[in-house]
């Protein structure tokens, strides 16, 4: 486990289910469309913004937070923070994403080379917990994590997505196998 609680592989109780989509290879984005009939990519908030304790380096660093909808229900919470150097190509990419997938960009542009996911359970007292909470007015026990760092040249983007309850009931729309 490194310093901040991420681990190299999702560990404790799973679902069989939520294992899977936790250790999904490929585009969540993709597979979330596989799994419902409207998909949508509902942006929050897109600015430059402290970075949490567990996040990039230092500083106010350009972020964007979005949720992933299946047919109009919430499943996905995304945030990305974006290191770059000012002006590169990825730092306008990004700025003008809009209602636009971020994974469609990182997974099929050739240039993009990802690191290895990593995984956390997300407890009541950590600050991705404490923000989903407020925007749904929900007390969730507990949420699963997972992030990545994808690299562009000299410039790199951080993306932790987490899971929401719904998203099992994709699962159960295709027989329990996501």
């Amino acid at each position: 486990m490194n310093r901040h609680g991420w681990l190299p592989h999702p560990a404790g109780c799973l679902t069989p289910a939520l294992r899977r989509w936790l250790t999904e290879p490929d585009s969540l984005t993709a597979r979330c469309r596989r799994h419902c009939r409207e998909f949508r990519i509902h942006p929050l908030k897109q600015a430059r913004l402290p970075r949490l304790a567990d996040e990039a380096a230092p500083g106010r660093l350009p972020v964007r937070e979005v949720l992933l909808e299946c047919d109009g229900v919430p499943v996905v919470f995304a945030r990305s923070i974006l290191s770059t150097p000012r002006g590169a190509r990825l730092g306008r990419w990004f700025a003008g994403l809009g209602s636009r997938s971020l994974g469609s960009l990182l997974f099929a542009h050739p240039g993009f080379r990802r690191e290895a996911i990593e995984y956390r359970r997300l407890l009541p007292g950590h600050p991705l917990h404490q923000r989903l909470c407020a925007l749904s007015g929900r007390d969730w026990p507990d949420l699963w994590a997972r992030r990545s760092r994808h690299h562009f040249g000299a410039a790199s983007v951080l993306v932790c997505e987490v899971y929401l309850p719904a998203l099992m009931d994709l699962s159960a729309v295709e027989g329990g196998v996501p």
